[in-house]
């Protein structure tokens, strides 16, 4: 298997905050890996590196066979699946859904005088219908619930078969219902030999779907721990990563965490 990420000494540094502190990560084709931490952790910032949509102030970030400034960021982007809050507040609300996700082929959020074809068209009929939104597909995006408008950025995020695809936070603000439609849905994509590498940053290891096979955990832009989601995922990792005593328990594959009683 070749490196679809490969991160040596990486750091990133704002005035005089590091956000990202000595980042030592590697992932490989057909690996999906959850990146799990507290807030201000540094998730997005890892995230955002590896989507080529920031450089690192120390270290070496390779993408995709790639070192971030020593390549046209503008080529490497449409090989990378995004879904982040970022991105959907770039989308015009009067878009129509079916429109939001063709226009992932030209990089672009909002249809101007861009061509496509019909198989564009089809493919974004069967990425809606996967993710159980082909019932939208004429709505406009800004009269979508927080939930279906999650389903149509993954939508999107697949639309042009990228080698990575990167989720923030898929999951927040998702009611109970929401939430585990979603995860079943990732768990399927995840499960999927033909899917690309995933990176999913969430807050909480109830939102972990099934079939991920690695995690890492950040605490103040520092990996605390990392490797095989079933030997790394423990309530003493959880409970460094965290600053706080938590009991971790499984159920078959999914996971859940509480204050240590």
């Amino acid at each position: 298997m070749s490196d679809v990420l490969a991160f040596a000494g990486v750091g990133v540094r704002r005035g005089r905050t590091d956000l990202l502190d000595g980042v030592d990560w590697e992932v490989e084709e057909g690996q999906r890996w959850v990146v799990l931490g507290p807030n201000g952790a540094g998730k997005t910032t890892l995230l955002q590196l590896a989507a080529g949509r920031i450089h690192p102030t120390t270290g070496v970030a390779g993408v995709l066979g790639e070192v971030l400034g020593a390549v046209d960021v503008f080529e490497l982007r449409p090989r990378i699946g995004l879904a982040s809050s970022a991105l959907a507040s770039a989308i015009p609300p009067q878009e129509v859904v079916r429109d939001v996700v063709v226009t992932a082929s030209w990089g672009v959020t909002g249809r101007w005088r861009e061509e496509y074809h019909e198989l564009d068209h089809e493919r974004a009929t069967e990425l809606l219908d996967a993710l159980g939104a082909a019932h939208l597909a004429q709505r406009t995006f800004g009269t979508l619930s927080e939930g279906e408008r999650k389903r149509v950025q993954i939508a999107r995020a697949l639309m042009t078969d990228p080698e990575l695809m990167l989720l923030d936070e898929p999951a927040a603000g998702l009611d109970l219902g929401g939430r585990e439609d979603l995860v079943a849905r990732l768990g399927a994509i995840a499960e999927d030999l033909a899917s690309p590498a995933l990176v999913m940053v969430t807050h909480h290891v109830e939102e972990i779907p099934p079939h991920f096979t690695d995690i890492l955990l950040l605490r103040e832009g520092q990996v605390m721990a990392q490797g095989p989601i079933e030997i790394t995922l423990t309530a003493q990792n959880l409970t460094d990563t965290f600053g706080l005593p938590l009991e971790l328990e499984q159920h078959g594959e999914r996971w859940a965490a509480r204050a240590r009683r």
